[in-house]
């Protein structure tokens, strides 16, 4: 079945992730506090850095992207820098994009409902390694997260 699996006995398993699942991981991640914006948009924040929050394609967005322009929810998500960014765009253009609004800006979009969440966990911990003190984020390096 697409877009899960069915075991004997089961609910249909989604393969993808969900915001539950972001905000299951990225509340793991250590000081990591949840908010909103003014719209009601998810955010995930460590000591006041956000780095990764709901994203929905805007209308600039959809006009820049034209037919390319894909559907469901959207992730935003920091990188380390810019390097990152194109590596990740490069590798994982199924799952990650961007817009003409994110050029020269260390973030990616995702495609929250074609990410795995072991994926979505390596990219929220980046995210999070990339905002999060370095005191703290040598601590959570060191804990062997």
């Amino acid at each position: 079945m697409e877009g899960g699996r069915r075991r004997p006995g089961w609910p249909i398993v989604s393969d993808m992730a969900t915001w539950d699942d972001v905000h299951r991981l990225a509340l793991a991640l250590p000081q990591t506090v949840a908010g909103s914006s003014r719209d009601g948009r998810r955010s995930w924040s460590v000591k006041d850095k956000t780095f990764a929050w709901e994203r929905p394609l805007r209308r600039g967005d959809l006009e820049a992207l034209g037919d390319a322009a894909p559907e469901g929810p959207v992730l935003a998500a920091r990188v380390p820098d810019l390097g990152a960014k194109e590596a990740l765009l490069a590798t994982d253009s199924d799952v990650c994009f961007t817009t003409p609004h994110f050029n020269g800006y260390p973030a990616i979009l995702v495609l929250l409902d074609r990410i795995a969440p072991p994926d979505l966990e390596e990219l929220l911990a980046e995210a999070w390694l990339s905002r999060a003190p370095k005191r703290l984020a040598r601590e959570y390096l060191d804990s062997g997260r």
